[in-house]
């Protein structure tokens, strides 16, 4: 039985010495390798910085965090310390894997009875309601201080100087950008970074952000406190109170990551694993339970057949997320009944290979007997780790505010 975990298949191809098909780099990450290892994410700076930290000595964790930082800066649009980070590391000495969950979580004062005083019928997708607890930092700090050689101030120098300096904006991040200026007209902090002149930059334009420079000098001289109880926790809570939210110094102060178990499922001999509930990994593992019943290789990668046979399963797995993923702490996940290759195989049968299924419904997977962005990095040790980091939709909710006195 193969084990694997994103990014041990680009370990595998690129140091194990085995010939595979050249793969089309117009649908892949952009990905640095050095004599040190590798590191994979979607904008070239990122992979950069994070192939510098392995060259200094860092292992993949560091790299990655290193990676993770300068993607808050060039892809704003996409995650930054403002939101949720999901991480599983493959740890060669110990041959263990390890999730970590540091999801945020909702004020405690967010109660339902609250948002139903305030005129809401359903939990509110943007603006202050729809923000939980960032747990981006956390999770940094937590995978530094488990795994991590280097410190904060040594991972976070590489976003530090190129926020500082800039960087040429590239064609995709422009064209993200490009509807921010509609997203930020109540928004004059967010204005004044992301649309400088009354206009987002455009492509090759060199754009800096020393206020989020700020921000990740703080966290590099006293880490996590510096965001949850220091002067950006102040910045939350006063954006909060300024928008009527319900955010309190305890909500900040009391917020922990979570190391978790991985689940898994099979394809095919592969064993794929993702953080559990309530992360929303365990909807790939239900894709790939049901596409297992499709002679997928057959189809080809990019074939209609093909195409059609993976978005009917997302909407499978999509509808059984959605209605039963939810904070452990307060529901009861059926993950294994959902990642019951049975049960794939009767969902799978919902499959029309000739139509497509608009209306799906969830199904009932109780067993009756017993947003983004991703990275991944690797070292010449084989320490591996992979990388969710999001804030939840583009912009996220929509709110900016600046850590530093000005």
């Amino acid at each position: 039985m193969n084990t694997k975990l994103l990014a041990i298949s680009i370990a595998t191809v690129l140091f194990g010495g085995v010939l595979c098909e050249a793969q089309d780099r117009s649908q892949a990450r952009s990905m640095t390798v050095t004599r040190y290892g590798i590191v994979a994410t979607e904008q070239p700076l990122a992979s950069q910085a994070g192939a510098q930290i392995l060259a200094q000595g860092g292992n993949a964790i560091d790299a990655a965090v290193a990676a993770n930082a300068v993607l808050g800066l060039t892809a704003p649009m996409m995650c930054g310390i403002g939101g949720d980070l999901f991480a599983i590391v493959y740890d060669a000495k110990s041959q263990h894997l390890f999730g970590l969950n540091a999801s945020g979580w909702a004020p405690a004062g967010l109660t339902p009875e609250f948002l139903k005083a305030q005129g809401f019928t359903t939990m509110p997708q943007k603006g202050i309601h729809a923000v939980t607890v960032s747990g981006c930092v956390e999770g940094w700090q937590k995978l530094l201080d488990r795994f991590g050689r280097k410190k904060f101030s040594e991972v976070l120098a590489p976003a530090i100087r190129i926020a500082d300096e800039g960087f040429p904006v590239t064609e995709m991040i422009s064209e993200f950008w490009s509807g921010a200026k509609t997203a930020f007209r109540d928004d004059p902090s967010g204005t004044r970074t992301y649309v400088p002149d009354g206009r987002t930059p455009k492509l090759g334009e060199i754009f800096r952000n020393p206020d989020l420079a700020w921000s990740y000098r703080q966290i590099a001289m006293r880490g996590r406190k510096a965001f949850y109880e220091g002067t950006i926790a102040k910045r939350i809570l006063e954006c909060s109170a300024t928008h009527s939210g319900t955010f309190h110094p305890d909500d900040l102060r009391q917020f922990t990551a979570e190391w978790v178990i991985p689940i898994s499922t099979t394809y095919h001999g592969w064993t794929v694993y993702e953080i559990p509930p309530n992360g929303q990994g365990i909807a790939a593992l239900m894709m790939l339970n049901l596409m297992e019943n499709y002679p997928m290789g057959e189809y080809g990668a990019a074939s209609t057949t093909a195409l059609h046979v993976e978005i009917e399963a997302k909407k499978l797995a999509y509808a059984d997320m959605l209605r039963y993923v939810a904070d452990q702490r307060f529901a009861k996940t059926p993950v294994a009944g959902m990642l019951s290759k049975s049960y794939a195989r009767e969902r799978s049968k919902l499959i029309d290979p000739d139509r497509a299924n608009c209306h799906v419904e969830a199904g009932k997977p109780f067993e009756t007997g017993t947003d983004t962005t991703y990275l991944c990095a690797v070292d010449k040790e084989g320490n591996m780790i992979s990388i969710i980091q999001s804030n939840y939709t583009e912009r996220g909710h929509k709110l900016r505010f600046w850590h530093r006195d000005t």
